[in-house]
Order: C-alpha cells, then sequence, then structure tokens
C-alpha cells in the first residue's frame, strides 16, 4: 500500500508498504483523507522533539470501515463512514486514574510518537473509532482538529457573560472561536493574516484584529471597555503571544495555552500574582468534545470550502509539505486525498 513517510527533517517520500493485519479487537480502515496538522510540519521541518524518524504522520482521519474483527463488539459495519480518536493512554498513570485519559502521561498520538494514518490502511483499536454517519469524508478529517479547540473553552469553562479572545486562528484557533461563540461569549479574534480574520468572523467572532496593522493593547482597551478578556486562549504557539495572553487578560481571567512555543518564554511574573490569573494548559480533547464537535459539523454550519487550502495526492504530498514549510502562514488545511 502506498505510504507518506517523513525520514528525516526535510524530506519526506512515498513508499510501498504492507497491508496491516486487523486484530482481533481492531478494525480495520481504508482512508479517505488525512489532514496535514501543525506537529506535522513540525515533525517535518525538524521541529518536533516527541518524534522519532522515519515517522509516517497524519491523525486527522477520515475513513471507511473494511473489516471488523472477531472481538469487536456489535454496532460496527463494513462500508461505514468513521474518524478516530488518535491517542492512545496507559490506564495507570496520575491522569488516566483521574479520568483524564487524553492527557495520558504515556499518551502516543497517531502520527507523532507511532506511525500515523498517511497510508491507504490502518488497523485501530475499535475502541478508538467513532461513527458520524451523518458527515461527508471532508468533514470527518475535520473532527479531530476543531476538538483540540473545543476541549481548550471547556478547560476555561467559558459562558455567555465572557468576552474571550483568541490568539492565533488557524485550526486550532478556529475550534476555539466556535465554541466560545456557541457557548455565547463575545469573542475577538487575533493573527497577522486577515483571510484567517475574514474566516474567523464566518466562524462566530465579534471582532478581529490585525496585530501588525493595529495596537493589540489600545483596541482592547476600546472593545472591553478597559477590563481586557475574560478569557485568553493562546493558540499560535509564539513567545509574543504568550507574553500578551498573560499582558492582556483581565484581572482574575483564564488564560489557556495549547500552541508549543519554539523557545523558552519569559514573563513578568508579578502579573499571575497580581491579577490573580487562573493559567493552564489544553492537551487533545475528551470524547465528549469528539461528540460536540460531530453534532456542530452535522448542523452544515462550518464553512468547509474555505476551510480547506489544498488537497494533494500522495504523489503530489512531499512539494505541497515543502512549499507549507516555506510559508505556512497562508495555510488552513492540507488535505491528503488517498481514495
Amino acid at each position: 500500500m502506498k505510504t507518506l513517510l517523513i525520514n528525516k527533517a526535510g524530506e519526506m517520500s512515498l513508499v510501498e508498504r504492507e497491508k496491516p493485519a486487523c486484530g482481533k479487537a481492531e478494525i480495520l480502515l481504508k482512508l479517505k483523507y488525512v489532514g496535514f496538522c501543525g506537529s506535522d510540519l513540525s515533525t517535518y521541518m525538524g521541529k518536533n522533539p516527541m518524534v522519532q524518524y522515519p515517522r509516517v504522520p497524519g491523525h486527522e482521519i477520515s475513513a471507511e470501515i473494511t473489516e471488523i474483527g472477531e472481538e469487536v463488539p456489535k454496532g460496527f459495519s463494513t462500508g461505514e463512514p468513521v474518524t478516530v480518536v488518535p491517542y492512545t493512554n496507559c490506564g495507570q498513570c496520575p491522569s488516566c486514574r483521574r479520568g483524564r485519559e487524553y492527557a495520558c502521561q504515556f499518551n502516543q498520538t497517531l502520527g507523532v510518537q507511532r506511525d500515523g494514518a498517511m497510508q491507504e490502511f490502518i488497523s485501530v483499536p475499535w475502541q478508538k473509532v467513532l461513527k458520524a454517519p451523518n458527515l461527508n469524508e471532508l468533514e470527518l478529517a475535520m473532527v479531530e482538529p476543531l476538538t483540540v479547540g473545543f476541549h481548550a473553552i471547556e478547560r476555561a469553562r467559558v459562558t455567555d457573560s465572557d468576552t474571550v479572545m483568541v490568539l492565533g486562528c488557524g485550526m486550532i484557533g478556529a475550534g476555539a472561536i466556535i465554541r466560545a461563540a456557541l457557548r455565547g461569549a463575545k469573542v475577538i479574534a487575533v493573527d497577522i493574516d486577515d483571510h484567517k480574520l475574514d474566516l474567523a468572523m464566518k466562524l462566530g467572532a465579534k471582532h478581529t484584529i490585525n496585530s501588525i496593522h493595529s495596537d493589540l493593547h489600545q483596541t482592547l482597551e476600546e472593545l472591553t471597555g478597559g477590563d481586557g478578556p475574560d478569557v485568553v486562549v493562546e493558540a499560535a504557539g509564539n513567545p509574543v503571544t504568550y507574553r500578551a495572553a498573560v499582558d492582556e487578560v483581565a484581572f482574575t481571567g483564564r488564560v489557556i495555552c495549547i500552541g508549543y512555543a519554539g523557545q523558552e518564554v519569559s514573563f513578568a511574573t508579578k502579573l499571575f500574582v497580581q491579577k490573580e490569573l487562573d493559567i493552564m494548559g489544553s492537551r487533545n480533547a475528551t470524547a465528549a468534545d469528539f461528540r460536540a464537535v460531530i453534532s456542530y459539523l452535522e448542523g452544515g454550519r462550518f464553512p468547509l470550502d474555505q476551510m480547506i487550502s489544498r488537497k494533494v495526492s500522495p504523489v503530489d504530498a512531499p512539494e505541497a509539505v515543502k512549499q507549507w514549510s516555506e510559508d505556512p502562514g497562508k495555510v488552513m488545511k492540507i488535505l491528503l486525498d488517498l481514495r
């Protein structure tokens, strides 16, 4: 079967591998579309410390069931469209014991710590397969990336009385914008790309700020009456936006950190105490977040065509990823077409 492989930093190739067997408690899937995540780009660029090479990337999955293991319980049928929860959990670590398996200390995400889904077939434990019969093949590939932003808003305890600023309006930030807007919050979207800001408005943002062309602090002063946003979601992974999150959030506000900054970030830590901030990390997503995203996509409000930057074949994928690495700011979502 055709398989995309990142051999080392800056080198991706298309290789042939054997089709995997379907284990007794597994479901064999035929991949339809797989989205390229920012973590895949980091792997390609040699900036993902969790990856060992060579690695098959991909964990944003649209697939069809082709074979069902003999120990899989009833309820699955061949031909059904599905997506996949791409995380593992050990059941023993502190996170798992607290019921937060999605943040397992020893998690292995598809395409990161273990080979992923950018191949024609993949076999996964049946517990990780999610049916979504009302979503089309493209929508299924959008589920996992949106869940990460949905989870951040859950972590932040956002309500309809909150003003939420989202720093970074890629796919992760898009999920946060959607979920916050669905909860009735006033959303302020911040980015340096006007196209992404236009999309943010369509996803539910009330205001947008291009932080290159506008003074972020002054604009927030005007939009919040001098208070600052109640919640700031850092979805850009940049030292500048991390510091802005702490600087601009309201007193007793909440800062939710999703993005991985590529270098250490220094803060005026007195603001942590003076503002009595809640500063939280947000990792992966829960089963409830997956269900919430599926329900949202079933509503038909997601501007699917505008969120997909490009669809590429396995043959064209290496060049597409190379181009992406040279200008990452312009891309929302690249999908690998494995149909």
